[in-house]
């Protein structure tokens, strides 16, 4: 996996715990070992990322697979990196029109108004906060 990558990875795990929010609410990960359990857990998915790791993979290894998961379905998957999932992610939202899921509010309003620029009129005051952090 490319350094740039795993960046982008701990940048969008970051900016979920900055805003004190679970980052494992957004990026999930498996083990491709226990492939009964992972099924399991996905299918109880509501809204969120998934990462499939190999046994024994160091950090820095590609993982075995990275998808997105909407009402327990898997509906994209081989995505490659997290960072490309998160933007694919924004784009189903957009395209299905669907609300964000509460535990996660804060992550994507700063994803969508402050890093996308889209909409970004209207903030939280969380996410207003952070612009201005960032625009220092």
């Amino acid at each position: 996996m490319d350094s740039i990558d795993i960046r982008r990875e701990c940048t969008h795990k970051g900016l979920c715990v900055y805003l004190y929010e679970d980052p494992e609410k957004l990026v999930r990960e498996y083990m491709d070992v226990d492939h009964e359990s992972s099924q399991t857990a996905m299918a109880e998915t509501v809204f969120g990322i998934f990462v499939i790791r190999k046994e024994g993979a160091e950090p820095g290894d590609d993982p075995a697979d990275v998808g997105i998961i909407l009402e327990g379905v898997d509906v994209l998957d081989e995505l490659g990196n997290v960072p490309f999932a998160v933007a694919m992610l924004l784009a189903l939202v957009y395209a299905l029109i669907l609300s964000y899921p509460p535990e996660l509010k804060y992550t994507f309003e700063a994803l969508q108004k402050i890093i996308m620029e889209l909409d970004g009129n209207k903030l939280s005051s969380k996410a207003q906060t952070l612009k201005i952090l960032l625009s220092h």
